[in-house]
C-alpha cells in the first residue's frame, strides 16, 4: 500500500477540509435541537475530522494530537454529563432527565438540559470513534505464508 503522506496535493487539501468538517460537526451540534442532528451525529462528524487527520498525517500525528490517555477521560466526561444531567434534575425535584426544572423559566430548561445531554453524547461518541479507529490500525497484519 502507497505511504499517502507524500502526495502533497492532499495533504495541503485535508488541511483546508478537516477545519471545516470540525467547523460543521459544532454546527450540527449546537443546532441538533432545532434541526436534524444533535450529538451522535455530531460527535462521528467530528470523529471523522480526526480520523481523516489520522489516515493522512499518520497515526503518530494523531495520537500526539489526541493521546488515548485524553479520549478515555473524554469518553468518561461526556458519559457523566449524560448521566450528572439526570441527577440535577432529581436533585431539583424532577424525574430523571426532566430537564424544565434545570431553569425556572421551564422551556429554558428544557433547551439547557437537551443541550447539555447533546454535548454528552456528542463528546463520548467522537472520542469513542477516535478510540476504535486507533485500535483498528494499531493492530499488526499476520505475515503471508510462504507457498
Amino acid at each position: 500500500m502507497a505511504d499517502i503522506r507524500h502526495h502533497i496535493i492532499l495533504r495541503e487539501c485535508v488541511r483546508v477540509l478537516i477545519p471545516v468538517i470540525l467547523l460543521f460537526a459544532l454546527y450540527v451540534q449546537t443546532h441538533g435541537d432545532f434541526s436534524p442532528g444533535g450529538g451522535f451525529q455530531a460527535g462521528v462528524i467530528f470523529a471523522s475530522g480526526l480520523i481523516l487527520y489520522g489516515l493522512v498525517f499518520g497515526q503518530e500525528a494523531l495520537l500526539e494530537f489526541a493521546p488515548l490517555h485524553i479520549l478515555a477521560r473524554v469518553m468518561a466526561l461526556g458519559w457523566l454529563l449524560y448521566v450528572g444531567v439526570g441527577f440535577a434534575c432529581l436533585a431539583m425535584g424532577g424525574n430523571y432527565l426532566e430537564y424544565y426544572v434545570l431553569n425556572a423559566d421551564p422551556l429554558a430548561g428544557q433547551h439547557l438540559g437537551i443541550f447539555l445531554i447533546e454535548l454528552g453524547v456528542g463528546v463520548t461518541v467522537a472520542a469513542t470513534m477516535v478510540v476504535i479507529f486507533i485500535c483498528f490500525t494499531a493492530r499488526q497484519l499476520p505475515a503471508p505464508a510462504d507457498d
